[in-house]
């Protein structure tokens, strides 16, 4: 029993590291472009892949930022307890762990098709890369947003094969959102990345010139889904209505921001985001029905 309870308490450990539950940041949008690219629902084996390539890819990703960042955080009041900087896992479980999230992802690619599998490899140093780009830019918000923005993107060439506008509006759809909540959560750490000399908008612009430019990213996001509907000649008004509650659930987020009550935070910055992309796949899949 108490090798069952350790194997049990060392997979939730791993879970709370890579943040699993934040996988339906990502996860919405890209059965939203497989859905898109198959004109309805795609092949079961392809949707297996592609979602054990997400999973894949995103576990690995974030747990390397964790091993990457383990220093700053053993620092940081608000990030001293997580997993690495108090010893709750090492850093040679957590390499393993990145390895083999990594290979299932390039085998789950090369179970896709040609096109995946070769881009399998620029995907990986993509999403690894963006942990060392707050040490010497403020737009590493941005590249978060860009790295999760393969998400769609990928779930796309997963179905098709083959390049398309569609995907790319809606992977810049992702990259702004993801950005301009991350400005968000970013704001309770500017002075500590004063002193740690790392980089974010927060701390070059200050919080109110930050909390602008989370807004205009959001703005210019609905915008860009927006015009998704004209795009696509699929779209109808169920649609438009999961737009339109996702404008109502983004001025809350901005509404409640307080970076002085990590819940307020929390809620803005994850909570209401996770309903965000369920609202926009829910309404998204039920206008395809309709």
């Amino acid at each position: 029993m108490d090798a069952i309870h350790k194997v049990v308490d060392k997979t939730r450990m791993f879970g709370e590291l890579v943040m699993f539950s934040h996988t339906l940041f990502s996860l919405p949008f890209a059965i939203i472009s497989m859905m898109w690219a198959a004109d309805g629902l795609p092949a079961g084996e392809v949707m297996l892949w592609s979602l054990v390539a997400l999973v894949a890819a995103r576990n690995g990703a974030n747990a390397f930022n964790r091993l990457v960042d383990r220093e700053f955080d053993a620092q940081n009041p608000r990030t001293a307890h997580r997993h690495l900087p108090k010893r709750l896992l090492m850093e040679r479980e957590v390499t393993v762990f990145i390895v083999l999230n990594y290979a299932l992802f390039i085998l789950a690619a090369g179970m896709l098709n040609p096109l995946c599998l070769a881009l399998s490899p620029v995907a990986i140093v993509l999403i690894s890369s963006y942990s060392y780009t707050k040490r010497f830019t403020w737009l590493s918000h941005l590249y978060l947003g860009f790295t999760i923005a393969s998400a769609p993107i990928g779930a796309w060439f997963a179905v098709t094969g083959e390049w398309a506008l569609t995907p790319f509006i809606l992977g810049t759809v992702v990259m702004l959102w993801i950005a301009g909540f991350d400005i968000i959560y970013a704001t309770q750490d500017i002075e500590f990345d004063r002193s740690a000399g790392l980089w974010s908008v927060p701390r070059v612009f200050g919080y109110e010139d930050a909390l602008f430019i989370s807004r205009t990213l959001h703005t210019v996001m609905v915008s860009l889904l927006i015009l998704l509907y004209f795009f696509r000649d699929s779209l109808g008004w169920v649609y438009l209505i999961g737009i339109g509650l996702s404008i109502v659930l983004l001025a809350i987020e901005h509404r409640i921001i307080k970076p002085t009550s990590r819940e307020r935070m929390n809620v803005a910055s994850y909570n209401l985001n996770q309903v965000i992309s369920m609202v926009i796949l829910a309404c998204t899949l039920l206008d395809q029905l309709l």
